[in-house]
């Protein structure tokens, strides 16, 4: 098992910067990928960026990319998100996400849940 734990959600201006961190325990080692997803009030849990363990690759959402930067220290077993010009829109619970076989690109297809962070955005 794995366990993942969120932080640094919190309220931000429009066009501000944030960022999450994600610490994993138990059998983190062994995962072969982390993510960050995203649930607005009312919408499906979507993929927001994942990173794999070993070689470090990444996978943006469309909406995501060049403002958002996924990272991981493998030694700590953390994963961030920095979050630059957030928009009012993407006001959401984030989660941390753990998948021991790929890259989890649907909600359906992880293994492992953190239990999500609030991020507001205000216009």
């Amino acid at each position: 098992q794995v366990q993942l734990v969120e932080s640094g959600g919190g309220l931000v201006q429009a066009g501000g910067s944030l960022t999450l961190s994600c610490a994993a325990s138990g059998r983190a080692s062994e995962l072969y990928a982390m993510a960050w997803f995203r649930q607005a009030p009312g919408k499906e849990r979507m993929l927001v960026a994942a990173i794999t363990r070993s070689r470090g690759s990444t996978n943006y959402a469309d909406s995501a990319k060049d403002r958002f930067t996924i990272s991981r220290d493998n030694a700590k077993n953390t994963v961030s998100l920095q979050m630059n010009s957030l928009k009012p829109e993407e006001t959401a619970v984030y989660y941390c996400a753990g998948d021991d076989w790929g890259v989890p690109m649907i909600a359906s297809g992880v293994n492992y849940w953190g239990k999500g962070t609030l991020v507001t955005v205000s216009s």
